[in-house]
């Protein structure tokens, strides 16, 4: 089936099936995609020992490996990226990853840069590298036997539904429903978070729960990827999670500083003791919490100074320190978040209030926090129509014909294929595309996708404002998406007020986030303001629409939303 002469009739049937599925990927397992590593390096004329600040990003779709000139504004001098398998079990939302192919992307990306800078300059990466940082898709859940080494079957990826009726039927449990440990947490119950993962896993994997019960009870370990990779780069010396990460398990309280042991009792049966299964919570920014690097050998020896989550870690990176101070990545989904300083803002609107970071501040641990809109598909979207509907080669073809269009043809494409997080938090709802006729082309449906994180980050704008007051007046954005012009654009177009929509030179701002976060640690910088000295300004997009055409778009999208929820499919029923 060509992509270039694509019938409406076979783009709408398509549809029809794609969308009946529960899946934004819809097939029982991932395409398998050649799993090459991207490597890229800039070196400059002369590297100093120490000169650079390393970071593992490992994100949803792919891990990296990156350093960064602590000297030159932060500038990127090397990269390896590696794509791993996405395991789609079955076509009712579920989403694994295999722990152990997580681990070796992440080493196969060290190895590659170690031997992109031995060929580029003749650089000994060991000897480059102060120090390393780590940032991570968060909630994403592993269990292994610490003695073994081996995992309890695949992690549960954070956009995985399998979870939503065990989320709905604690829910249903309380008076206060999903809010039910909101005011301890932050967090509203859902499939999202790793307290209902934990939970499952307990349920419906016979070997974790016979070794809960049996001898092995004491070499069980629960843990987010970042719990996974420390303890896999110190050679098992090191089992602890950062705040940030803490944060979204749903098991410690918002302070983070520990678990809430009803909490843990609660998503475990009872069958798990925080202290002996669960990583122990320490500072975000730390040069002594996480140890040194084991495995890989060419970085042995190289300090961990520093995890934060993926978001929270973004947030880092763009400098956005100050209380209302945001950010919006566009990548696998779209994360909002707003910094609100050492006060964590309740949310009424749907939103989340979760750790930032922490770190020792003249020997007192201070913990900030921010209030955080999540979006579960974004980039995700995109690959849907690359790989799924197949009506396009690549993402920068979904921006081309995008921009080829005068408007969107009222044709609106809510992506809920794992329902609706914030500001809704609706598992019932479904991915749908509205407003179809037969003038509509690929070209339309392409729009339609990149459109919906702007409407989506609008309707997260407007509830961090009732929940926080602060009304913002720039958005700094990054993430694959910041590539398409016409998102960002439409971004700007469709957010009400004059915002400007800032892209910062260094748009890997996660991975820098991490970087930074280990300098600081390891007083490569002395504070914050030397980090933001760093931070510039590639473009910014200011709103070319009109109110009208903005209020008619908005009122759309509104429509289309309200037809994405309470839809069930006949397996579900």
């Amino acid at each position: 089936m060509g992509h270039h002469n694509f019938h409406i009739v076979v783009i709408v049937l398509c549809i029809a099936i794609c969308i009946l599925s529960t899946h934004a990927y819809g097939a029982v397992q991932g395409r398998k995609r050649a799993m090459s590593i991207k490597v890229t390096v800039d070196l400059p004329a002369s590297v100093p020992a120490g000169g650079f600040l390393g970071a593992i990003d490992q994100g949803t779709s792919s891990s990296r490996f990156m350093l960064f000139d602590q000297s030159n504004s932060g500038s990127i001098v090397a990269s390896a990226q590696s794509e791993f398998e996405q395991i789609f079990p079955n076509d009712s939302g579920w989403h694994e990853h295999d722990p152990e192919a997580i681990w070796d992307s992440v080493v196969r990306c060290i190895e590659a840069a170690r031997d992109a800078l031995l060929e580029k300059g003749n650089v000994v990466l060991a000897d480059a590298v102060r120090c390393i940082g780590i940032t991570n898709q968060r909630e994403t859940t592993v269990c292994w036997n610490a003695s073994t080494g081996k995992c309890y079957g695949n992690a549960i990826v954070w956009d995985d539904t399998r979870t939503s009726d065990i989320a709905a039927e604690m829910a249903s449990d309380h008076p206060e429903g999903q809010d039910r440990f909101r005011s301890a947490t932050g967090l509203p119950l859902a499939s999202y978070f790793s307290g209902t993962k934990i939970r499952w896993m307990t349920e419906h994997r016979p070997e974790i729960r016979a070794a809960l019960e049996g001898d092995d009870r004491a070499d069980v370990r629960f843990g987010t990827i970042d719990a996974w990779i420390v303890w896999k780069l110190t050679d098992g010396a090191n089992f602890v999670t950062d705040a940030s990460n803490a944060s979204r398990t749903m098991l410690a309280r918002l302070d983070a500083a520990a678990y809430d042991p009803e909490l843990v009792a609660v998503f475990s049966h009872g069958l798990l003791e925080a202290a002996v299964h669960l990583p122990e919570i320490v500072p975000s920014v730390d040069a002594g919490a996480y140890g040194s690097v084991v495995s890989p050998r060419c970085l042995g020896g190289i300090p961990i100074a520093a995890v934060v989550g993926d978001q929270q870690a973004a947030l880092f990176g763009q400098c956005a320190y100050g209380p209302g101070e945001a950010k919006c990545t566009y990548g696998t989904g779209m994360f909002l978040m707003m910094a609100t300083g050492l006060d964590p803002v309740p949310s009424k609107h749907g939103l989340l209030t979760t750790v930032a970071y922490s770190r020792k501040e003249g020997g007192k641990l201070q913990t900030y926090y921010a209030l955080e809109g999540s979006v579960a598909h974004c980039g995700s979207t995109i690959q849907w129509l690359r790989d799924r509907l197949e009506i396009i080669d690549d993402a920068a073809e979904s921006s081309k014909y995008a921009a080829e269009l005068d408007n969107n043809g009222d044709l609106y494409f809510v992506p809920a294929f794992s329902g609706l997080f914030a500001p809704y938090w609706r598992s019932d709802a479904r991915a749908c595309i509205v407003g179809m006729n037969a003038g509509h082309t690929k070209k339309h449906i392409c729009r339609a996708a990149l459109e919906a994180p702007g409407y989506q980050s609008r309707e997260l704008f407007d509830a961090m404002y009732k929940d926080s007051g602060r009304n913002l007046a720039s958005l700094r954005v990054d993430g694959g998406m910041t590539a398409s012009e016409f998102a960002m654009q439409f971004q700007a177009d469709i957010l009400e007020g004059d915002i400007e929509v800032i892209r910062p030179v260094v748009t890997e701002t996660t991975a820098a986030g991490a970087a930074y976060a280990a300098g600081l640690a390891v007083g490569v910088f002395d504070g914050l303001e030397d980090i933001r000295a760093m931070w510039g300004v590639d473009k910014t997009w200011k709103s070319k629409i009109d109110e009208k055409t903005r209020d008619k778009y908005w009122r759309g999208w509104k429509k289309a939303i309200s037809k994405s929820m309470d839809w069930k499919t006949d397996a579900e029923d």
